[in-house]
């Protein structure tokens, strides 16, 4: 396996703990339809990492039952950006987060492949302070596969030295199909998802800053980076 040249983070659960934010958002946005929530649950969690558009698509088509329209879509999208964008603002950080970022400064680029809008990513990561730990912030309507092969690409190195950190079952299959390495969040949500995956798991980034230095120290003595990789 090669040596480790660059990390990709998701956001929501992985960097900021706002995956409960994001699953009640879904649930308050059709809280006139109670009977649906459980689907709607089950949904969300399966495709954790996925366009919030994706998922509206997904439930007025399989749960209401109709064809969402662009204007329909639209206004989802500006409820749902109300109900989350404050409270993602205000919510902590995933446990050793800051600590792990600074720490990658000077070691290794970090990047983030999100599923949030990329105006929204934007703010986010401006308003917490959080863009200048990343080299590039991508969000969604982005393919994180995509982005994971474009990552290794301007780094220089072979897909198998990147690595994707996320908290849900599209961060696992992206890593998949782009050949890089895959680390979990494991948080009690994904636990049912992940059960018979063989992949590493962390609980939270003060655990991954300990795996991620013992890879690093096990790079040979004098071992050039590769390109691409801050020195």
């Amino acid at each position: 396996m090669s040596a480790l040249s660059a990390v990709v983070f998701d956001f929501d659960g992985v960097i900021l703990e706002s995956g409960t934010i994001k699953q009640q958002a879904f649930l308050d946005l059709y809280a006139d339809r109670p009977e649906l929530a459980p689907a709607i649950l089950e949904h969300h969690r399966r495709h954790l990492g996925v366009s919030r558009f994706e998922k509206f698509a997904w439930i007025e088509r399989e749960l209401v039952g109709g064809r969402l329209t662009a204007e329909r879509s639209a206004e989802l999208g500006r409820r749902y950006s109300e109900l989350v964008l404050e409270k993602t603002l205000a919510c902590p950080l995933v446990p050793g987060a800051a600590e792990l970022l600074g720490w990658l400064e000077g070691r290794l680029p970090a990047f983030v492949a999100s599923a949030t809008p990329q105006a929204e990513l934007e703010l986010i990561a401006r308003r917490r302070g959080l863009d200048r730990f990343f080299d590039e912030l991508h969000g969604s309507p982005g393919d994180k596969a995509d982005v994971l092969a474009g990552v290794a690409r301007r780094c220089g190195c072979p897909p198998d030295a990147v690595l994707m950190v996320g908290d849900g079952l599209s961060d696992f299959e992206a890593a998949e199909r782009a050949g890089t390495r895959f680390v979990l969040r494991d948080t009690p949500e994904q636990v049912a998802l992940f059960r018979n995956r063989e992949v590493e798991r962390v609980r939270d980034l003060v655990e991954l800053r300990v795996r991620l230095a013992g890879w690093l120290a096990a790079v040979p003595a004098g071992a050039a980076p590769p390109e691409g990789v801050r020195s």
